[in-house]
Protein backbone atom coordinates (compact mmCIF):
# COMPACT_ATOMS: atom_id res chain seq x y z
CA UNK A 1 0.00 0.00 0.00
CA UNK A 2 2.92 2.38 0.53
CA UNK A 3 4.48 1.24 -2.38
CA UNK A 4 1.16 2.18 -4.23
CA UNK A 5 1.02 5.70 -2.52
CA UNK A 6 4.41 6.85 -3.26
CA UNK A 7 3.79 6.43 -7.12
CA UNK A 8 0.27 8.64 -7.00
CA UNK A 9 2.07 10.94 -4.66
CA UNK A 10 5.22 11.27 -7.54
CA UNK A 11 2.90 11.28 -10.54
CA UNK A 12 0.52 13.71 -8.85
CA UNK A 13 3.84 15.98 -8.25
CA UNK A 14 5.21 15.35 -11.96
CA UNK A 15 1.44 16.95 -12.86
CA UNK A 16 1.69 20.20 -10.85
CA UNK A 17 5.27 20.43 -11.78
CA UNK A 18 4.18 20.25 -15.27
CA UNK A 19 0.81 22.39 -15.00
CA UNK A 20 3.78 25.26 -13.72
CA UNK A 21 6.45 25.00 -16.40
CA UNK A 22 3.16 25.09 -18.97
CA UNK A 23 2.60 28.35 -19.00
CA UNK A 24 -0.50 30.44 -18.96
CA UNK A 25 -3.70 28.72 -20.13
CA UNK A 26 -4.44 31.01 -23.41
CA UNK A 27 -7.93 28.64 -24.36
CA UNK A 28 -8.98 29.92 -20.69
CA UNK A 29 -7.76 33.34 -21.21
CA UNK A 30 -9.89 33.73 -24.44
CA UNK A 31 -12.83 32.02 -22.92
CA UNK A 32 -12.65 29.19 -26.33
CA UNK A 33 -12.66 25.58 -26.15
CA UNK A 34 -9.19 23.59 -27.50
CA UNK A 35 -11.59 22.79 -30.80
CA UNK A 36 -12.41 26.22 -31.77
CA UNK A 37 -11.65 27.77 -35.01
CA UNK A 38 -9.85 30.71 -36.07
CA UNK A 39 -12.73 32.77 -35.84
CA UNK A 40 -14.13 31.52 -32.97
CA UNK A 41 -10.96 32.73 -32.09
CA UNK A 42 -10.84 35.91 -33.10
CA UNK A 43 -14.58 37.10 -32.15
CA UNK A 44 -13.78 35.90 -28.89
CA UNK A 45 -10.14 38.33 -28.76
CA UNK A 46 -12.36 41.16 -30.38
CA UNK A 47 -14.83 40.80 -27.40
CA UNK A 48 -13.05 40.79 -25.05
CA UNK A 49 -10.48 43.42 -25.73
CA UNK A 50 -13.33 45.70 -25.83
CA UNK A 51 -13.69 44.62 -21.98
CA UNK A 52 -10.18 44.63 -20.89
CA UNK A 53 -8.68 47.52 -22.54
CA UNK A 54 -7.20 49.46 -19.68
CA UNK A 55 -8.61 52.78 -20.48
CA UNK A 56 -11.62 51.25 -19.40
CA UNK A 57 -10.52 49.10 -16.57
CA UNK A 58 -8.61 52.49 -14.94
CA UNK A 59 -9.49 50.78 -11.49
CA UNK A 60 -8.30 47.55 -11.71
CA UNK A 61 -4.28 47.93 -10.70
CA UNK A 62 -4.23 44.61 -12.97
CA UNK A 63 -6.22 45.58 -16.25
CA UNK A 64 -2.78 46.07 -17.80
CA UNK A 65 -1.45 42.82 -17.21
CA UNK A 66 -4.93 40.80 -18.22
CA UNK A 67 -4.82 42.88 -21.52
CA UNK A 68 -1.07 41.69 -22.33
CA UNK A 69 -2.09 37.96 -21.44
CA UNK A 70 -5.40 38.22 -24.34
CA UNK A 71 -2.76 39.60 -26.65
CA UNK A 72 -0.79 37.14 -25.85
CA UNK A 73 -3.62 34.06 -26.05
CA UNK A 74 -4.78 35.46 -29.55
CA UNK A 75 -1.23 35.74 -30.76
CA UNK A 76 -0.43 32.55 -30.43
CA UNK A 77 -4.03 30.88 -30.99
CA UNK A 78 -4.42 32.69 -34.28
CA UNK A 79 -1.34 30.95 -35.86
CA UNK A 80 -1.87 27.88 -36.83
CA UNK A 81 2.40 26.99 -36.56
CA UNK A 82 2.34 28.38 -33.31
CA UNK A 83 -0.77 27.19 -31.98
CA UNK A 84 -0.03 23.62 -32.78
CA UNK A 85 3.53 24.18 -30.91
CA UNK A 86 1.80 25.13 -27.70
CA UNK A 87 -1.09 22.26 -27.95
CA UNK A 88 2.06 20.03 -28.12
CA UNK A 89 3.96 21.70 -24.85
CA UNK A 90 2.85 24.99 -24.19
CA UNK A 91 4.30 28.20 -23.66
CA UNK A 92 7.41 27.15 -22.34
CA UNK A 93 8.32 25.69 -25.89
CA UNK A 94 6.84 28.86 -28.01
CA UNK A 95 9.35 30.90 -25.75
CA UNK A 96 12.44 28.24 -26.17
CA UNK A 97 11.85 28.51 -29.83
CA UNK A 98 11.80 32.28 -30.44
CA UNK A 99 7.97 32.16 -31.01
CA UNK A 100 6.71 34.60 -28.82
CA UNK A 101 6.43 38.33 -30.56
CA UNK A 102 6.12 40.22 -27.40
CA UNK A 103 6.27 43.40 -29.74
CA UNK A 104 2.85 41.81 -31.21
CA UNK A 105 0.39 44.35 -31.37
CA UNK A 106 -3.05 42.69 -32.66
CA UNK A 107 -5.08 45.48 -31.74
CA UNK A 108 -3.24 47.73 -34.71
CA UNK A 109 -4.45 46.27 -37.75
CA UNK A 110 -7.45 44.04 -36.38
CA UNK A 111 -9.74 46.79 -34.99
CA UNK A 112 -12.46 49.79 -36.04
CA UNK A 113 -14.91 51.89 -34.58
CA UNK A 114 -13.94 52.03 -30.88
CA UNK A 115 -9.89 51.82 -31.44
CA UNK A 116 -8.67 53.84 -28.52
CA UNK A 117 -11.30 55.91 -27.83
CA UNK A 118 -12.50 54.16 -24.03
CA UNK A 119 -11.86 57.68 -22.76
CA UNK A 120 -14.27 60.47 -22.14
CA UNK A 121 -15.19 63.36 -24.57
CA UNK A 122 -15.59 63.02 -28.05
CA UNK A 123 -13.24 60.73 -30.02
CA UNK A 124 -13.98 62.86 -33.10
CA UNK A 125 -13.41 66.19 -32.00
CA UNK A 126 -10.03 67.44 -33.20
CA UNK A 127 -8.12 70.38 -32.25
CA UNK A 128 -5.22 69.94 -34.89
CA UNK A 129 -6.71 69.67 -38.62
CA UNK A 130 -7.37 66.39 -39.50
CA UNK A 131 -7.22 64.83 -43.39
CA UNK A 132 -10.13 63.72 -45.13
CA UNK A 133 -11.88 60.37 -44.13
CA UNK A 134 -12.23 57.53 -46.79
CA UNK A 135 -15.37 55.54 -47.37
CA UNK A 136 -14.90 51.95 -48.88
CA UNK A 137 -17.94 49.51 -50.26
CA UNK A 138 -17.05 46.05 -48.70
CA UNK A 139 -19.11 43.88 -50.55
CA UNK A 140 -20.32 40.23 -48.92
CA UNK A 141 -22.69 38.03 -49.17
CA UNK A 142 -25.80 37.18 -47.29
CA UNK A 143 -24.07 33.62 -46.13
CA UNK A 144 -21.71 35.81 -44.32
CA UNK A 145 -24.06 38.47 -42.49
CA UNK A 146 -26.00 35.25 -41.04
CA UNK A 147 -22.71 33.36 -40.01
CA UNK A 148 -20.27 36.42 -39.56
CA UNK A 149 -17.14 36.39 -40.88
CA UNK A 150 -13.31 38.00 -41.15
CA UNK A 151 -11.92 39.85 -44.44
CA UNK A 152 -9.04 40.83 -44.76
CA UNK A 153 -7.83 43.88 -46.93
CA UNK A 154 -4.71 45.19 -48.27
CA UNK A 155 -4.19 49.11 -48.53
CA UNK A 156 -1.84 51.29 -49.94
CA UNK A 157 -1.64 53.75 -46.90
CA UNK A 158 0.60 57.44 -47.38
CA UNK A 159 2.53 57.55 -44.38
CA UNK A 160 4.51 60.49 -43.43
CA UNK A 161 7.75 60.73 -42.90
CA UNK A 162 11.22 62.59 -41.98
CA UNK A 163 12.69 64.10 -44.87
CA UNK A 164 15.93 67.04 -45.03
CA UNK A 165 15.17 70.54 -44.67
CA UNK A 166 12.70 72.44 -43.30
CA UNK A 167 9.03 73.59 -44.26
CA UNK A 168 5.98 76.52 -43.45
CA UNK A 169 3.92 74.47 -41.24
CA UNK A 170 0.49 75.95 -39.30
CA UNK A 171 -0.12 78.30 -41.36
CA UNK A 172 -2.97 80.34 -40.14
CA UNK A 173 -4.95 84.27 -41.01
CA UNK A 174 -3.60 86.55 -38.38
CA UNK A 175 -4.49 90.03 -37.86
CA UNK A 176 -1.98 92.42 -37.75
CA UNK A 177 -1.62 96.67 -37.63
CA UNK A 178 -0.09 98.85 -39.72
CA UNK A 179 1.06 101.91 -39.09
CA UNK A 180 -0.57 104.46 -42.66
CA UNK A 181 1.22 107.55 -41.27
CA UNK A 182 0.72 110.24 -38.72
CA UNK A 183 -1.69 109.18 -36.85
CA UNK A 184 -3.38 106.93 -39.12
CA UNK A 185 -3.76 102.75 -38.53
CA UNK A 186 -4.95 99.95 -39.98
CA UNK A 187 -6.14 96.53 -39.15
CA UNK A 188 -5.20 93.86 -42.09
CA UNK A 189 -4.83 90.04 -42.24
CA UNK A 190 -1.91 88.44 -42.63
CA UNK A 191 -0.45 85.17 -43.45
CA UNK A 192 1.46 83.18 -40.49
CA UNK A 193 3.68 80.12 -40.42
CA UNK A 194 5.79 78.29 -38.33
CA UNK A 195 8.98 76.53 -39.48
CA UNK A 196 8.59 72.43 -38.76
CA UNK A 197 10.74 69.88 -39.72
CA UNK A 198 10.17 68.76 -43.64
CA UNK A 199 8.04 65.85 -44.35
CA UNK A 200 7.74 63.30 -47.36
CA UNK A 201 4.47 60.91 -47.91
CA UNK A 202 5.84 57.40 -48.27
CA UNK A 203 3.52 54.62 -49.77
CA UNK A 204 2.96 52.06 -46.58
CA UNK A 205 0.96 48.38 -47.45
CA UNK A 206 -0.93 47.69 -44.63
CA UNK A 207 -3.59 44.59 -43.74
CA UNK A 208 -6.37 45.59 -41.95
CA UNK A 209 -8.64 42.79 -40.58
CA UNK A 210 -12.74 43.57 -40.78
CA UNK A 211 -15.48 41.78 -38.48
CA UNK A 212 -18.22 40.88 -40.81
CA UNK A 213 -20.84 40.27 -37.16
CA UNK A 214 -23.85 38.07 -37.65
CA UNK A 215 -26.80 40.58 -38.50
CA UNK A 216 -24.98 43.49 -39.55
CA UNK A 217 -27.20 45.53 -41.97
CA UNK A 218 -26.25 46.73 -45.69
CA UNK A 219 -24.88 50.14 -45.53
CA UNK A 220 -23.49 49.69 -42.04
CA UNK A 221 -20.36 51.22 -41.37
CA UNK A 222 -17.05 50.09 -39.39
CA UNK A 223 -14.51 52.66 -38.35
CA UNK A 224 -10.68 52.55 -38.76
CA UNK A 225 -9.59 55.35 -37.24
CA UNK A 226 -6.37 57.37 -38.70
CA UNK A 227 -6.25 55.31 -41.46
CA UNK A 228 -7.72 58.06 -43.75
CA UNK A 229 -5.79 60.56 -45.99
CA UNK A 230 -2.59 62.16 -43.81
CA UNK A 231 -2.71 65.80 -43.00
CA UNK A 232 0.86 67.69 -43.55
CA UNK A 233 0.00 69.88 -40.38
CA UNK A 234 -2.40 67.45 -38.33
CA UNK A 235 -4.03 63.84 -38.21
CA UNK A 236 -4.88 62.07 -40.70
CA UNK A 237 -8.44 60.93 -41.37
CA UNK A 238 -10.49 57.91 -40.65
CA UNK A 239 -11.42 54.78 -42.87
CA UNK A 240 -15.13 53.96 -43.02
CA UNK A 241 -15.97 50.36 -44.41
CA UNK A 242 -19.16 50.70 -45.69
CA UNK A 243 -20.89 46.68 -45.82
CA UNK A 244 -23.04 46.34 -48.72
CA UNK A 245 -24.93 42.74 -49.40
CA UNK A 246 -24.79 40.86 -52.67
CA UNK A 247 -27.68 40.04 -53.65
CA UNK A 248 -29.03 36.35 -52.96
CA UNK A 249 -30.59 33.84 -55.71
CA UNK A 250 -32.80 31.83 -53.06
CA UNK A 251 -33.14 34.45 -50.02
CA UNK A 252 -34.17 38.08 -49.34
CA UNK A 253 -33.67 39.69 -46.51
CA UNK A 254 -36.02 42.59 -44.84
CA UNK A 255 -34.57 44.02 -41.69
CA UNK A 256 -34.11 40.35 -39.37
CA UNK A 257 -36.56 38.63 -41.46
CA UNK A 258 -35.54 36.19 -44.54
CA UNK A 259 -38.24 35.30 -47.64
CA UNK A 260 -38.16 32.78 -50.27
CA UNK A 261 -40.22 31.32 -52.93
CA UNK A 262 -40.33 27.29 -53.17
CA UNK A 263 -42.11 25.76 -56.26
CA UNK A 264 -44.26 22.61 -55.71
CA UNK A 265 -45.95 20.12 -57.91
CA UNK A 266 -49.69 20.16 -57.85
CA UNK A 267 -50.08 16.86 -56.91
CA UNK A 268 -47.77 18.10 -53.79
CA UNK A 269 -50.11 21.03 -53.47
CA UNK A 270 -53.09 18.56 -53.21
CA UNK A 271 -51.94 16.01 -51.28
CA UNK A 272 -49.26 17.22 -49.33
CA UNK A 273 -45.12 17.05 -48.83
CA UNK A 274 -42.81 17.16 -46.39
CA UNK A 275 -39.40 18.93 -47.91
CA UNK A 276 -35.86 20.55 -46.38
CA UNK A 277 -34.76 24.00 -47.54
CA UNK A 278 -31.29 24.54 -47.25
CA UNK A 279 -30.28 27.75 -44.82
CA UNK A 280 -27.50 30.18 -45.39
CA UNK A 281 -25.34 28.06 -42.53
CA UNK A 282 -26.07 24.78 -43.92
CA UNK A 283 -28.51 23.75 -41.75
CA UNK A 284 -32.27 21.85 -43.00
CA UNK A 285 -35.32 23.82 -42.28
CA UNK A 286 -37.72 20.82 -42.75
CA UNK A 287 -41.16 22.16 -43.84
CA UNK A 288 -44.14 19.52 -43.87
CA UNK A 289 -47.99 19.80 -45.23
CA UNK A 290 -50.50 17.60 -44.61
CA UNK A 291 -53.33 19.95 -46.54
CA UNK A 292 -53.81 21.59 -49.48
CA UNK A 293 -51.24 24.27 -50.36
CA UNK A 294 -52.70 26.84 -52.94
CA UNK A 295 -50.48 29.14 -55.05
CA UNK A 296 -49.21 31.71 -53.10
CA UNK A 297 -49.83 30.26 -50.02
CA UNK A 298 -46.84 31.46 -47.30
CA UNK A 299 -46.09 30.11 -44.08
CA UNK A 300 -43.95 31.40 -41.58
CA UNK A 301 -40.56 29.76 -39.47
CA UNK A 302 -40.41 31.12 -36.45
CA UNK A 303 -36.72 31.82 -35.66
CA UNK A 304 -35.09 30.71 -38.97
CA UNK A 305 -34.98 34.70 -40.12
CA UNK A 306 -31.31 36.55 -39.64
CA UNK A 307 -29.68 36.87 -36.09
CA UNK A 308 -30.41 40.36 -34.47
CA UNK A 309 -27.34 42.43 -34.93
CA UNK A 310 -27.46 43.99 -31.41
CA UNK A 311 -28.20 40.70 -29.31
CA UNK A 312 -27.56 37.06 -31.88
CA UNK A 313 -29.37 34.77 -29.71
CA UNK A 314 -32.68 36.41 -31.04
CA UNK A 315 -33.86 35.83 -34.75
CA UNK A 316 -36.40 36.85 -37.22
CA UNK A 317 -38.82 34.56 -38.87
CA UNK A 318 -38.82 32.57 -42.23
CA UNK A 319 -41.50 33.41 -44.81
CA UNK A 320 -42.04 30.66 -47.70
CA UNK A 321 -44.54 31.45 -50.09
CA UNK A 322 -45.21 28.30 -52.12
CA UNK A 323 -45.94 28.38 -56.66
CA UNK A 324 -47.59 25.46 -57.87
CA UNK A 325 -46.51 24.31 -61.13
CA UNK A 326 -49.41 22.65 -63.23
CA UNK A 327 -48.46 19.49 -65.50
CA UNK A 328 -47.70 20.36 -69.05
CA UNK A 329 -49.69 17.57 -70.64
CA UNK A 330 -53.30 17.07 -71.75
CA UNK A 331 -55.59 14.78 -70.10
CA UNK A 332 -57.59 12.83 -72.38
CA UNK A 333 -61.53 12.23 -71.49
CA UNK A 334 -61.53 9.37 -68.80
CA UNK A 335 -58.47 11.28 -67.34
CA UNK A 336 -60.48 14.14 -66.94
CA UNK A 337 -64.00 12.35 -66.11
CA UNK A 338 -61.72 10.98 -62.84
CA UNK A 339 -60.28 14.21 -61.90
CA UNK A 340 -64.25 15.29 -61.58
CA UNK A 341 -65.35 12.78 -59.74
CA UNK A 342 -62.10 13.39 -57.68
CA UNK A 343 -62.31 16.86 -56.54
CA UNK A 344 -66.34 16.63 -56.59
CA UNK A 345 -66.15 20.65 -57.73
CA UNK A 346 -68.74 22.75 -59.50
CA UNK A 347 -67.69 24.83 -62.32
CA UNK A 348 -66.94 28.64 -61.07
CA UNK A 349 -66.65 31.12 -63.58
CA UNK A 350 -66.11 34.65 -61.75
CA UNK A 351 -65.46 37.69 -63.54
CA UNK A 352 -63.34 40.41 -61.47
CA UNK A 353 -60.88 42.96 -61.95
CA UNK A 354 -58.49 41.85 -59.36
CA UNK A 355 -59.00 44.64 -56.92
Amino acid sequence: MKAVALVLFVQITLCLLNSAFAGRDFYQILNVKKSASTNDIKKAYRKLAKELHPDKNKDDPDASTKFQDLGAAYEVLSDPDKRKTYDRCGEECLKKDGMMDHGHDPFGSFFGDFAFHFGGGDPHQHDTPKGANIVMNMFVTLEELYSGNFVEIVRNKPVLKPAAGTRKCNCRQEMVTRNLGPGRFQMMQQLVCDECPNVKLVNEERTLEIEVEPGMIDGQETRFVAEGEPHMDGDPGDLMVKVMQTPHERFQRKEDDLYTNVTISLQDALIGFSMDIIHLDGHKVTVTREKITWPGARIRKKGEGMPNYENNNLHGNLYITFDVEFPKKDLDDTEKEDLKKILDQASINRVYNGL
